[in-house]
C-alpha cells in the first residue's frame, strides 16, 4: 500500500479506527425548529462515513441550552426529545464503519444573551462590543456546567456515538477558561495556569467518570494569534496539562472572535497548505500519553502520510476537505488520487452557510443536496446529449450524465477545458482549483464522452448533430463598458495569463472578486496596485477593510445589501491579506471617466483625480452570452441554459446547474 501510515488501523480505549483520517466536527444547519437533526443532516454525515473516514463528527452539541447557546442554528443536545435524530445519525455513521463522534460546546461569554434579560456568564464582568452584559459566573455555575458536559456525553454514548470531542479552543467556554486573556478570574478558577487549566480538567475528569472507557478527544488552540494572546510554548504546555487525560488533543489555532485569527483557523487560500501542522509537531514532541492529530488547510494525501510518518501527528482531521471530497480516504485508499477534488480554500461553504444556513461547495454538487445521493435517478430512456461549452459547468454536466449512461458530445470552442477559470493557472493561491479543472478533463478523458475540442456550437452545428438534448454552457465575456479609452486596458485574463503584461505601477478598474485577488496576486509580485470601485463599497471588503481610508475607502453599510451567495468569507479573507500589503489600495465610491496611457482618470466625492499607472485593467464584470444561447434554444427537443450564459453566476451555481440538468434527464 502507498500510504501505509494514513491507513494503519489502531484501536484507542477499546475502540477500533480503521485508518488515520477523521473528518473534523462540524455542524450543519439543516435542523428543525427546536434544533434537533433532520433527515438531511443525518445524510451528511453519512456519506463522510461511506466515504472511508475513521471517524465522522457531529459538530456543536451545545451542553447548555440556556447559558451556553452560541448561535441560532446550534444542535441541541440537552433535551430528551432529540434523541431520534442523534440516534439516527450515529447508527448511519457506524453501519459503514466508521467512528460517531460527537462535539460537546458552549459559547461562555460568547453565547447568546441569556434566556429573560440581555446578559451572558463569563470570567470577566463588562459589557461585550456588541452591547451585552458579561456577568462573572460563580463557583455554583461553574459544578452546574461541568455536570452539564457530563450529562451531554452520557447522553451522546445512549444514543450511539462512540467517541466524545470536547471544544477547548477558538475562544469557546473551556478556552476562556484556558486563556490568561479571557480569564479575569481570582479565584480557585483563575490566576495562575494550574487554575485556569482547572476546568478543562474537570470537565474531563467528570466527563471520564460518567461514560467509562470510551474515547475522548479535546480541540485545543495551539496558539491565539491575537495582540496579548498566547503563544505556541503556551499551546504546548496546555497539551501537556491535558496528556493522558484526554485520549487525543486535536491541535487547532486561533479564535473565532477576531478575523485575523479565524483566516489561520480555518486557513484562507493565500495560506500554504498544512500552515497548521507545526503546532501539532510541537504538541505531539511534549507529550507522553495522548495521541495528536492536526487539522487545516489539508489536502494532499502525500502531505499528510509524511506529517504522520515523521511523527508531527498520529491522526489528520479533514474539515472542508471532507466537503470537497467526502470519498477522500477511499479514493486515496484504491489510487485514485488523481479523482480527487481538493478543497481550494474559496470559503464557498462559509459564505454560503453565513448567508443562507446551507453548506454549498463549489466543485461538489452534493453538499447541501446530500439525500441525492442516496437517491440516484435510474433514466427511463437514454438520450444523446449535447453540451455546449466546457467550462465547470459544462464538464460537470457531460460528467454526470455519461455516469448515467447518456451518449454525450462535449463542444469546447477553446483548446482546452475549463472555461474562462483557466487564466489563473499561474496564480500560487489558485493551485488547488486548477488541480480541479484537470481533474475533471482526466474524467472526461477517461469517460466514454466524446470530447470535441475547438468546437464551436452554431445552431447549424447543433442541427447537425441532432442531439435529443442540448445543455448550453456557453459561458460569458469580458465587460467593456462605454468608457473613453477603454480599449487600452488589458483584460484581467489578459493579466492573469501572462502577469509580464503588467508593469510596475497598476491601476484595476473594478474591485469584485477578480479585481482583488488580481490585485494581491500582482501585489504579491512587488507591484504598486491601486483598484478603484464605482460603487459605495465593495461587496468583498468589510468597511473597516486595510485598517486606514488612505487605503480602503468605503461606503456605509446600509448602502449595498449582500446578493445571496456572495463570498462574504472571502472577502473577510481578503481584507486579511490587504492589512498586511501596503502596496495594493482600494477605493470605492470611484468611477471610472476615462482610461489612458498613464493612468485612469475617476471621479471620487473630492472631484476628479488622475490614478497614475503605466498598466490599466478592465476587471469590470462579465457579460453573459446571451443571445448565442437563445439562438440554440430550438435545436433540441430538450434544452437547458446553465452557468453565467443566463447571467452573472458563482462556480458553485454553474457546477450545481449542469449537476441538476444532467440528473434530470431521461424521465420522460
Amino acid at each position: 500500500m502507498k500510504y501505509t501510515h494514513l491507513f494503519e488501523p489502531i484501536v484507542v480505549q477499546g475502540t477500533f479506527y480503521k485508518n488515520r483520517i477523521f473528518a473534523s466536527p462540524q455542524d450543519i444547519y439543516k435542523l428543525d425548529a427546536r434544533n434537533f437533526l433532520e433527515n438531511d443532516a443525518t445524510y451528511f454525515y453519512e456519506m463522510k462515513a461511506m466515504g472511508g473516514f475513521s471517524s465522522v463528527c457531529v459538530g456543536d452539541m451545545m451542553t447548555d441550552k440556556a447559558t451556553g447557546h452560541s448561535h441560532p442554528f446550534q444542535l441541541d443536545g440537552a433535551s430528551i426529545a432529540g434523541r431520534i435524530g442523534l440516534t439516527r445519525t450515529a447508527n448511519a455513521i457506524a453501519r459503514h464503519g466508521a467512528v460517531p463522534a460527537i462535539e460537546l460546546n458552549h459559547g461562555g461569554q460568547n453565547s447568546m444573551p441569556y434566556e429573560g434579560g440581555n446578559f451572558v456568564y463569563g470570567n470577566w464582568e463588562g459589557v461585550r462590543a456588541d452591547g451585552v452584559e458579561v456577568r462573572m459566573g460563580d463557583a455554583e455555575w461553574i459544578e452546574r456546567l461541568i455536570g452539564f458536559y457530563a450529562d451531554a456525553a452520557t447522553f451522546a454514548r445512549n444514543c450511539g456515538f462512540k467517541q466524545i470531542s470536547i471544544h477547548g479552543g477558538h475562544g469557546w467556554l473551556l478556552h476562556q477558561f484556558i486563556s490568561e486573556r479571557d480569564n479575569k478570574r481570582t479565584d480557585e478558577w483563575g490566576g495562575s495556569f494550574e487554575n485556569r487549566m482547572r476546568f478543562p480538567i474537570a470537565v474531563i475528569e467528570a466527563i471520564r467518570k460518567k461514560i467509562g472507557r470510551m474515547p475522548i478527544d479535546i480541540r485545543i488552540s495551539g496558539e491565539e494569534l491575537l495582540p496579548g494572546g498566547y503563544d505556541m510554548d503556551e499551546g504546548v504546555r496546555i497539551a501537556k496539562a491535558l496528556d493522558g487525560l484526554a485520549d487525543i488533543i486535536n491541535v487547532s489555532v486561533g479564535h473565532h472572535e477576531y478575523d485575523e485569527a479565524a483566516m489561520v483557523t480555518h486557513p484562507m487560500m493565500f495560506l500554504p497548505d498544512g500552515v497548521n501542522v507545526k503546532y501539532a509537531a510541537a504538541c505531539k514532541k511534549a507529550v507522553s500519553s495522548s495521541l495528536i492529530s492536526t487539522v487545516g488547510a489539508l489536502c494532499e494525501p502525500e502531505q499528510m502520510e509524511e506529517i504522520l510518518a515523521t511523527g508531527q501527528a498520529d491522526f489528520v482531521m479533514l474539515g472542508r476537505e471532507s466537503l470537497a471530497e467526502p470519498d477522500f480516504p477511499n479514493k486515496v485508499r484504491m489510487g485514485k488520487e488523481d479523482e480527487i477534488n481538493k478543497c481550494f480554500r474559496c470559503f464557498t461553504c462559509f459564505s454560503r452557510s453565513t448567508a443562507s444556513g446551507i453548506f454549498y461547495c463549489a466543485i461538489n454538487p452534493v453538499i447541501g443536496n446530500e439525500s441525492e445521493l442516496f437517491h440516484n435517478p435510474v433514466p427511463n430512456k437514454l438520450k444523446k446529449v449535447l453540451v455546449a461549452g466546457g467550462g465547470v459547468g459544462g464538464m460537470q454536466a457531460a460528467i454526470t450524465a455519461a455516469e448515467l449512461g447518456h451518449e454525450v458530445i462535449l463542444c469546447e470552442k477553446g483548446d482546452q477545458l475549463g472555461g474562462n477559470l483557466r487564466c489563473e493557472q499561474a496564480v500560487p493561491f489558485k493551485l488547488h482549483l486548477h488541480h480541479y479543472l484537470d481533474k475533471q478533463a482526466l474524467l472526461i478523458e477517461r469517460s466514454n464522452i466524446d470530447l470535441r475540442l475547438n468546437t464551436e456550437v452554431t445552431p447549424e452545428y447543433a442541427r447537425e448533430v441532432g442531439a435529443d438534448v442540448i445543455i448550453a454552457a456557453l459561458g460569458a465575456r469580458p465587460a467593456t463598458p462605454p468608457i473613453p479609452g477603454i480599449e487600452k486596458a488589458y483584460l484581467a485574463e489578459d493579466i492573469y495569463r501572462d502577469a509580464g503584461l503588467a508593469g510596475e505601477k497598476v491601476v484595476i478598474a473594478g474591485a469584485g472578486l477578480v479585481g482583488l485577488e488580481l490585485g494581491v496576486y500582482l501585489g504579491q509580485m512587488g507591484k504598486d496596485v491601486t483598484i478603484i470601485e464605482m460603487a459605495g463599497k465593495t461587496l468583498l471588503l468589510p468597511d473597516d477593510a486595510g485598517g486606514t481610508s488612505e487605503r480602503i475607502s468605503a461606503g456605509n453599510k446600509e448602502e449595498e445589501l449582500l446578493p445571496p451567495g456572495a463570498p462574504i468569507v472571502q472577502g473577510v479573507a481578503l481584507t486579511q491579506v490587504l492589512k498586511g500589503m501596503p502596496n495594493v489600495r482600494v477605493f470605492t465610491r470611484t468611477k471610472a471617466l476615462e482610461f489612458r496611457d498613464n493612468g485612469i482618470i475617476a471621479q471620487n466625492e473630492e472631484g476628479e483625480v488622475l490614478y497614475e499607472a503605466d498598466t490599466v485593467i478592465n476587471a469590470m464584470g462579465m457579460k453573459a452570452l446571451t443571445d448565442e444561447m437563445v439562438a440554440l434554444s430550438d435545436c433540441a427537443p430538450e434544452f437547458y441554459a446553465i452557468g453565467d450564459c443566463i447571467g452573472a453566476r458563482n462556480m458553485v451555481d454553474a457546477v450545481q446547474e449542469g449537476w441538476q440538468a444532467a440528473r434530470d434527464l431521461g424521465r420522460l
